[in-house]
């Protein structure tokens, strides 16, 4: 390396933050489903494959995690 480092005698600003990680119990998402017949808009649809398909993740997991969201928040 050419450059070298400089260090200063510069004031470090620190702080403590909350734990903001969901333990592992929490990550754990084996919860008892319920299965319903659900009828969406094509654009609803085609929106939720689309970026399932970008994630390479389910759209139904997707929508199910967004009415769990949902729930979550109007509880709170």
């Amino acid at each position: 390396m050419k450059n070298k480092i400089k260090y200063k005698s510069e004031p470090i600003e620190a702080r403590v933050i909350s734990d903001f990680l969901p333990s592992p119990e929490k990550l754990i998402l084996n919860e008892k489903k319920t299965r319903v017949t659900l009828t969406l808009t094509e654009k609803s649809l085609d929106f939720f494959k689309g970026a399932a398909r970008k994630h390479k993740a389910s759209y139904q997991g997707m929508i199910r995690r967004l009415i769990d969201y949902y729930v979550a928040n109007q509880q709170a």
